[in-house]
């Protein structure tokens, strides 16, 4: 595919090292000389400064010959008359990044693909909603929803003599006959090596293991990894980003009783504003005795999404020394993931991870409705529709050539999520969810061509 991305910011960089990885043709357009200098020196792509909403830029770019332009400069107005420029020059498709999550919930009304703008992301609307999800889940440490919820994606570490750890796979499903899940993707304490699991995969102490299962599933993972499911009410977020007034916002709707704490005078009047039905205090959120104050032990949930990585991390180690239940930073350095299974928190999210996750299913062959790439693994989850000529159609699981660094994790048909194992006959229009390492996701994207 022929790729442009405007905007050599974070969001942009990853997108683009990641799609270099898999040898697509890329351009990166950007006003700044040093930041194309590092990506055209650390990455395989064709860099361009200059205006992304400059049409001779755009020519230069060869955009009349794109199959996907993304916008992810840090202004959304920039963004957005990119992809309206670039859909009039000739290009199959657009993204737009944008920051005023108003648009993402008015895009029923106004109708952008008019305007020549295919998809909105916006990194914190991503963020909050998967704030939301973590805490719904709160003893799992990574989750993601498909179709609202029919199929569930939940990672978890395996603690000491939950009834799993050393049996095999094969053994584990003898054992316990009824389950509603099945596991999907498996990291060793210590390595940086995924597995996906077969039957004799044998499941290990401190394992990090996901699980695709279904709303009946989820109840049995809590029982049968050792887990507890906690009832969350009391909040305590830090910071009033647009993450954090977002994911405020969407908790005090669900009736969460939320306190907000805001370093900047200014913005914190601001906030409390915004959010009537929440506690907004201002104060330095690296002051302990602040946090001890507003009753920091009462809380159960403890979220920091301030604009520093090491400020959110050391305030979530705060409130864990507290015994809050569930504690979730918000980080820019991606080295950090590398370390999210020994620091301490029990989550952390990163927005370019989710929103490069959110762009990526539109680079996949096959009709990909949702894509996540896993926490700190090397492993993607995609939900392919079935078509009339997808090779898979009308095949048992069982019979099909698939690579064996993939599995399917379930199916979801007419509104059911279904853990579809090998007698299961896939059918067209049926949505399959499929966790594969990158060795093998070109072999799978054929089988749903």
């Amino acid at each position: 595919m022929k790729i442009i991305i405007a905007g050599a910011g974070e969001v942009g960089f990853h997108l683009a090292k990641l799609l270099s990885y898999e040898s697509q043709d890329i351009t990166l357009i950007d006003t700044r000389k040093e930041s194309l200098a590092y990506a055209e020196s650390h990455l395989d792509i064709r860099v361009l400064k200059g205006d992304a909403t400059s049409i001779s830029v755009l020519r230069d770019a060869q955009v009349e010959g794109a199959d996907l332009v993304i916008g992810v400069t840090s202004s959304e107005t920039t963004n957005i008359t990119l992809c309206m420029l670039a859909k009039q020059l000739g290009s199959r498709r657009t993204i737009a990044r944008i920051s005023n999550t108003e648009f993402v919930e008015y895009k029923d009304e106004i109708e952008f693909n008019e305007l020549g703008i295919d998809e909105l992301i916006s990194p914190e609307e991503l963020a909050a909603s998967e704030i939301q999800l973590l805490l719904n889940q709160s003893a799992f440490n990574d989750t993601y929803e498909f179709e609202e919820g029919l199929l569930i994606m939940v990672g978890v570490s395996l603690p000491k003599g939950a009834p799993f750890v050393g049996k095999m796979v094969k053994e584990a499903a003898r054992i316990f006959p009824e389950l509603h899940f099945m596991p999907i993707a498996l990291q060793r304490r210590g390595t940086q090596y995924t597995l996906i699991p077969r039957g004799d995969t044998e499941f290990m102490e401190e394992d990090q293991v996901y699980f695709i299962t279904d709303r009946k599933g989820v109840d049995e993972l809590y029982k049968l990894t050792g887990k507890k499911k906690e009832e969350i009410r009391n909040i305590m977020i830090l910071g009033g980003s647009k993450v954090g007034v977002k994911a405020a916002r969407d908790l005090c709707d669900k009736k969460f009783n939320v306190k907000l704490i805001e370093k900047d005078k200014i913005k914190a009047f601001e906030v409390a504003d915004l959010l009537p039905n929440a506690l907004v205090i201002n104060g330095d959120c690296r002051n302990v005795e602040l946090l001890e104050e507003e009753s920091l032990d009462s809380m159960d949930a403890f979220i920091a999404v301030t604009g520093n990585s090491e400020t959110n991390i050391m305030s979530c180690l705060v409130a864990k020394s507290k015994h809050i239940k569930k504690t979730i930073a918000l980080v820019e350095n991606m080295d950090y993931f590398q370390l999210s299974h020994s620091i301490g928190v029990d989550t952390l999210i990163n927005k370019k991870l989710l929103a490069a996750n959110n762009i990526f299913r539109h680079i996949r062959k096959g009709e990909v409705v949702a894509l996540t790439r896993l926490n700190n693994l090397n492993a993607e989850i995609l939900e392919f529709v079935v078509k009339g000529s997808s090779e898979v159609n009308g095949v048992l699981i069982k019979e099909l050539d698939f690579p064996r660094a993939a599995i399917i994790g379930g199916v979801i048909r007419e509104g059911k999520g279904i853990i579809a194992l090998g007698d299961f006959r896939i059918a067209e229009g049926d949505r399959v969810v499929v966790c594969c390492l990158p060795s093998a996701i070109s072999k799978v994207e054929k089988l749903f061509i």
